[in-house]
């Protein structure tokens, strides 16, 4: 696969997980820390805001793999 396929692919990918893990966060967030401490909080949401850095990092990895090089016949 040629790496501006990937690239166009990767891009969509960050933007899903990004979009889809800042719904799911929120959800659990509302579901589950209603009356907690504003330090529960804080915390949740540092760690949260830190987690989804995990498979976008996979992802960016993915995009900028270099492409293989074309197998010469002759």
């Amino acid at each position: 696969m040629p790496k501006t396929l990937r690239k166009l692919i990767g891009t969509v990918l960050i933007i899903v997980l990004v979009l889809v893990y800042a719904f799911l966060a929120t959800m659990i967030a509302s579901a589950t820390l209603g009356n907690s401490h504003w330090s529960i909080h804080l915390l949740y949401f540092f760690l949260t805001g830190l987690l989804w850095i995990l498979p976008a990092m996979g992802i960016i990895k993915w995009m900028e793999k270099p492409d293989r090089p074309k197998d010469r016949q002759g």
